[in-house]
Order: C-alpha cells, then sequence, then structure tokens
C-alpha cells in the first residue's frame, strides 16, 4: 500500500506508470524485467513510478527534453 507523499501526485504518477508500463520502451522494459525477477506486479510498478519520476526531475534540472537511450 502506498500511503506516504502528496496524494494528487502519487495518483498522477500512478496512471502515469500504468500507461508507461504498457506504451513507453525504456519503463516496459523496467517492469517486465521486475517481474520476470519474481516481483509482485504493484511492486513493481511503484518502482516504474520512481523511475519515471527520476527521469522527469532530470529532464527538467537539465532542461532538456525526453532523448531516447542509444
Amino acid at each position: 500500500m502506498i500511503a506516504g507523499g502528496r496524494t494528487r501526485v502519487r495518483c498522477g504518477l500512478y496512471m502515469a506508470a500504468l500507461v508507461a508500463t504498457r506504451h513507453h520502451p525504456v519503463i516496459r522494459d523496467f517492469y517486465q524485467r521486475l517481474l520476470a525477477k519474481g516481483k509482485l506486479k504493484q511492486v513493481a510498478l511503484v518502482a516504474c513510478m520512481r523511475k519515471l519520476l527520476v527521469i522527469l526531475n532530470a529532464m527538467i534540472r537539465d532542461n532538456k527534453p525526453w532523448q531516447a537511450p542509444a
């Protein structure tokens, strides 16, 4: 259960991560790797939420748009 943090941000991140696990290649591969290691789906999704947040924070910090990994 996720209880910490701001509810609105958490809900937004949850939905974004849910969509990203289906459509964003980097997040989807990360999610599938976690599931293959035996992680629960909800645990893997929360890890994707964090990864997405870290990516977004780095984009804002560097003032750069998304760049697909080479």
